[in-house]
């Protein structure tokens, strides 16, 4: 297609860029590069915009665009012009860039690539690339107080690692883009690790044995004061009936080692695995306060009873409906999974239905090998060109003694599933974001 003189509307631009950028959600790894060459050189050509602002710089395997989220949440709260960039987007490509909550403007969206559409044509970008270049310029001219980077790879090599943020936050590890980051858990930490730059405090989520030495080794080498929220903080969910589905997570929250005495929170994001998303965000935000940004504990109380409100989060452990009961979440790796698992076996169900999806470049095997037998499973392939076929799904998740039927869509999987579904059975609908972004 000639796009020629630029006349475009909002929806031209996107099919522009999706159509003449390399984009690892329709790609996959072809799209992901090497090295950061591309991303200086776009922002050399903004006027180095990240160096403009300031910000906190989020990587990690599972949690990072919650505690993202959170973080941003407190921070508008306590009064600070905050910018956030996430990734990947559910439904519109603006939730990547948001300013206090907002999207950026459709308009400015189209200005962006109008002014710069010779510099994607020369440099030949990746999306990612070019979406981490418009974050920054529009973090930049819009002046924000700071700014939330989330990691949308690894770390090393990410086109986000151009910062040099206040600290970086590394959430967690596990299993996920091994083809990229390395078959172990100790190479795709050290990928995670490469966000850690000299002098600057590094917040490590959780503390996990196998790869705590490498955080520990490689803040050592730069000077990095360190330290591991989960070690810092002691979360326990308050009194809820198992068989409730409450709107809020009571959470009981106290400093390990401190005369300080337990704060009641009240979270909107209620799956369990927030605890641990929880502990990170406190122990980033005593952080800053050691720095000198000005955070009280009724900004966070009052931040967190609203994340999703504040900040527009979607997918996490998320209730569609309630006749029947219907809840989706992002979790698509072992680590994500599990957490999965956890929060259905907090519901009171007779039988589970399961919608599911994935990608085709990633080992499934892992999960499938955890999934519950008993459940009916629906096999569906998300409408991207990295979608596993729903047959091939299902065929492999048969090796596995999971049995379910195969359906066109993943929304003729779920009015399948929900139709079929009885009083006080449970539908669930995930294995991949890209599912989730069809449902919500």
């Amino acid at each position: 297609m000639d796009y020629g003189p630029w006349t475009m509307d909002y929806r031209t631009t996107l099919d522009y860029l999706y159509s003449q950028l390399p984009m690892f959600t329709r790609d996959g790894p072809s799209a992901f590069k090497k090295d950061l060459t591309n991303t200086i050189e776009l922002c050399k050509r903004l006027g180095d915009p990240q160096a403009k602002f300031k910000s906190v710089h989020i990587g990690g395997t599972n949690g990072k665009g919650s505690t993202s989220h959170m973080l941003a949440a407190i921070l508008q709260v306590a009064g600070y012009k905050t910018g956030l960039y996430t990734s990947p987007h559910l439904r519109d490509f603006r939730e990547r860039i948001r300013i206090n909550g907002d999207m950026i403007s459709e308009q400015a969206v189209i200005g962006f690539v109008e002014q710069h559409k010779r510099d994607f044509e020369e440099i030949k970008p990746s999306f990612f690339e070019m979406t981490v270049a418009m974050a920054f310029d529009t973090f930049a001219k819009e002046q924000v107080d700071i700014a939330v980077i989330e990691v949308g790879l690894g770390g090393r090599l990410d086109s986000t690692n151009v910062i040099t943020p206040l600290m970086s936050v590394i959430t967690n590890i596990g299993w996920d883009h091994m083809n990229m980051l390395g078959n172990t858990l100790q190479l795709i930490a050290g990928e995670k690790a490469g966000i850690i730059k000299p002098g600057i405090p590094v917040i490590i989520g959780e503390y996990q044995p196998d790869v705590a030495s490498i955080f520990i080794d490689k803040a050592k080498e730069q000077g990095a004061p360190l330290a591991f929220a989960s070690t810092e903080w002691k979360a326990d969910v308050g009194n809820q009936r198992s068989e409730d589905l409450p709107q809020y997570s009571d959470i009981n929250v106290s400093k390990k080692d401190s005369g300080l005495k337990t704060q009641n929170l009240r979270l909107d994001l209620t799956g369990t695995y927030q605890l641990k998303n929880l502990k990170t965000v406190l122990s980033v935000v005593g952080e800053l306060r050691k720095q000198g940004w000005v955070i009280s504990d009724e900004h966070i109380r009052t931040a967190l009873e609203q994340v999703k409100k504040l900040t527009g989060l979607r997918g996490r452990w998320e209730i569609l409906s309630n006749n029947p009961l219907t809840i989706c979440d992002t979790g698509h790796n072992p680590e994500g999974i599990t957490e999965v698992l956890q929060n259905i076996g907090r519901v009171s169900y007779k039988h589970l239905h399961f919608v599911m999806g994935v990608v085709n470049d990633k080992d499934i095997s892992k999960i499938l090998a955890m999934l519950p037998k008993d459940a009916t499973y629906y096999f569906c392939k998300p409408d991207i060109p990295r979608g596993l076929e729903a047959e091939s799904l299902r065929q492999q998740a048969e090796s596995f003694g999971l049995h379910g039927g195969v359906y066109p869509s993943v929304k003729a999987a779920v009015e399948t599933a929900q139709n079929k579904a009885i009083d006080d059975d449970l539908v669930f609908v995930g294995g991949s974001t890209f599912v989730v972004a069809e449902v919500i």
